[in-house]
């Protein structure tokens, strides 16, 4: 069986990240590395952090990069559909991380950032495993389920005890230690409050903390 590495939610937290990368134990030639979304917003090095996972997709056939809530947030913000909810979601700390590395204060983020940004999946299916950000709404197949419950849901997934037909991971919401139960993982374990940045190995449940 293969092996499969997943990142919680990263938000700009740039430095735990790559203390991360260090400890696990992944050969990148060969393993899975999904990312789970939430690459931006809250932390301070979201350019950072983006740039770092172009460079390894453009390495790495076998990375994923999956879309989180606020990466859809930071794209209605750019097309002025709503602006207010990305600012008051920890936005202007993406903002400020990118006009660091840009002389254009109106638009400071490449378009080569903008193609990642719309290149991003939103789930991941492998024989055993559903990946995705946030979860799944119950009773709907995986191809009809949308990006509403895809990148936003919460409670409903969070508490639910049903079959949905592969142990689902996930990231969105934060625990303080990641969330194991029978037909789920969630490894959001809230790395920009002060947390932990963790990544799980599959199919072994073995856990790597920054």
């Amino acid at each position: 069986m293969e092996r499969i590495y997943a990142i919680g939610d990263i938000h700009g937290c740039f430095d735990k990240l790559m203390d991360l990368m260090d400890r696990i134990d992944i050969d990148l030639g060969k393993d899975t590395l999904v990312f789970m979304g939430d690459y931006i917003d809250r932390g301070p090095n979201a350019y950072e952090v983006v740039a770092y996972l172009m460079e390894l997709k453009e390495r790495y056939d076998n990375v994923v990069l999956l879309k989180g809530n606020h990466e859809e947030m930071l794209e209605n913000y750019l097309t002025h559909f709503d602006k207010y909810t990305y600012l008051a979601n920890g936005g202007s700390q993406t903002l400020e991380s990118y006009m660091r590395h840009s002389k254009e204060a109106a638009f400071p983020i490449p378009r080569a950032h903008m193609d990642f940004f719309a290149s991003l999946d939103l789930y991941h299916e492998t024989d055993h495993y559903i990946f995705v950000h946030a979860g799944l709404r119950e009773k709907i197949p995986l191809r009809m389920q949308g990006p509403d419950d895809l990148l936003w849901i919460r409670g409903p997934f969070v508490q639910s005890g049903a079959d949905f037909g592969k142990r689902v991971v996930f990231g969105h919401t934060p625990f303080s230690d990641p969330l194991v139960t029978p037909n789920k993982i969630g490894i959001d374990t809230g790395a920009v409050y002060g947390n932990k940045l963790t990544c799980v190995k599959l199919p072994e449940i073995e856990f790597y903390f920054s």
